[in-house]
């Protein structure tokens, strides 16, 4: 026999759990079937192509830019950053590319806009993206290049290879391998992210719709333990105790969350269930922004990837530097966004 008020909770549970499933379930696949399209008509090695002849400050923006709008996954955000670094782009326009990937994005986007509406989506958006641009100029002005490994990648069936970012470009695809034993940093990127053939407009759209309801079942599990883990938040765990622990009233709460987000990290359509359920518990939308940018910025999966092409001294520049986004964009939506959204 459920007590009384154990039942109630887990009812209000499975109700939240189905509202968000109803909500996120169209909402990614449409997501996905955008991904698939900024796949078809901009692969790695285009963006590549556009970026490596770019400096800074115009760069960064193209760079950020085309990080939110093709958002590759871990396995493929990587060797673009490598291709980018070994072709001779500058670090920090390559920086400003790897900052928007993993927090802006097609999927992002779309969930966003159907849990918390059009002003937080467009606000969270524009920041983040300002954030990578201006990111990606200061690490740009620290000289880092040399704390770049000296990798060989194999990905979309070419050899990518940085020279410890010294590398120059060979035909306009890779750079010349900076002696002996250089590291494999993957097989492939297993994940079709790879340069298409030519093919019409209706293959193309017609790829993306299979392309999208087969990252969708792929996904799935984690979006289930996503909304879950957010269900649970919002029937069983009193509010007052999440006020208390991430409210306003505890000044660490945004630094704190942006760190928390990453060892918590499944996905992040899976992690945006649970910001929202964080949110209607009375989490401050800053704190709670803060813990999805940390999230699907230092994921752990995401942090191993770039171990095999960072120095540790520029992974940890990496890492803090997210962290710092995440605290920036966390105060300002608190600070400012909230009374004018």
């Amino acid at each position: 026999m459920i007590p009384a008020g154990y039942e109630t909770a887990l009812l209000d549970s499975w109700e939240y759990f189905l509202y968000l499933a109803m909500v996120l379930a169209p909402l990614f696949i449409g997501a996905s079937f955008l991904v698939g399209l900024a796949q078809e008509y901009l692969p790695p090695d285009r963006v590549e192509a556009m970026l490596r002849s770019r400096d800074h400050g115009s760069g960064n923006v193209l760079a950020a830019g085309l990080g939110a709008v093709t958002p590759f996954c871990s396995c493929s955000t990587v060797p673009v950053l490598a291709g980018l670094l070994g072709a001779g782009a500058p670090i920090g326009l390559a920086f400003s590319f790897l900052l928007a990937s993993p927090i802006v994005n097609w999927i992002a986007v779309f969930l966003l806009f159907g849990l918390f509406g059009a002003g937080v989506t467009v606000a969270y958006v524009l920041t983040a993206l300002l954030s990578a641009i201006v990111g990606g100029m200061l690490i740009g002005r620290l000289e880092l290049d040399r704390y770049v490994k000296d990798v060989r990648i194999t990905a979309g069936g070419r050899e990518i290879t940085t020279d410890g970012g010294r590398g120059t470009t060979d035909g306009g695809r890779t750079a010349t391998a900076g002696g002996g034993g250089a590291a494999t940093a993957g097989g492939g990127t297993g994940c079709g992210c790879a340069s298409s053939p030519t093919r019409s407009h209706r293959e193309r759209v017609s790829a993306a719709g299979r392309g999208a309801l087969s990252f969708f079942r792929e996904t799935l599990p984690y979006i289930v333990v996503g909304i879950a883990i957010g269900a649970l938040i919002h029937g069983a765990v009193p509010a007052e105790f999440l006020q208390r622990v991430a409210g306003p009233g505890n000044p660490f709460a945004t630094p704190l969350a942006a760190l928390a987000g990453a060892p918590v990290y499944v996905s992040l359509s899976g992690m945006l269930p649970i910001a929202h359920s964080l949110a209607g518990q009375g989490v401050p939308i800053g704190t709670v922004l803060a813990f999805v940018i940390g999230g699907a910025g230092i994921s752990i999966p995401n942090l191993i990837l770039l171990n095999k092409l960072f120095e540790r001294r520029l992974l940890a520049i990496y890492a803090g530097t997210v962290v710092a986004i995440g605290i920036v964009v966390g105060v300002l939506f608190d600070a400012v966004l909230v009374g004018l959204l």
